[in-house]
């Protein structure tokens, strides 16, 4: 049974950092490609963040170059986020995807905040 669990969400100041982690399982992890999207009320899903599956190549979206960094870990079939400098329009739910050839799959979310 294929899983993806966020984790690491919560209410957070802006200015300051949340790390998300995204633990897979039902799956070789090392074969996929790994993303962060993340949905704000009434707005689109979008890519955040992107990183090949052996980990060597990484893409962001022009909104969080510089403050959020992507990374993964193969042994322990876990996707990171971790995200600096955070600003109220970070707030969202943000999604962990698997992507490899035709197959995808989600998580399920996890809520980020950013609030005074």
């Amino acid at each position: 049974q294929v899983q993806l669990v966020e984790s690491g969400g919560g209410l957070v100041q802006p200015g300051g950092s949340l790390r998300l982690s995204c633990a897979a399982s039902g799956f070789t992890f090392s074969y996929y490609a790994m993303s962060w999207y993340r949905q704000a009320p009434g707005k689109e899903r979008e890519l955040v963040a992107i990183i090949s599956s052996g980990g060597y190549s990484t893409n962001y979206a022009d909104s969080v170059k510089g403050r959020f960094t992507i990374s993964r870990d193969n042994a322990m079939s876990t996707v990171y986020l971790q995200m600096n400098s955070l600003k109220p329009e970070d707030t969202a739910v943000y999604y962990c995807n698997a992507k490899a050839s035709t197959l995808a799959y989600w998580g399920q979310g996890t809520q980020v905040t950013v609030s005074s």
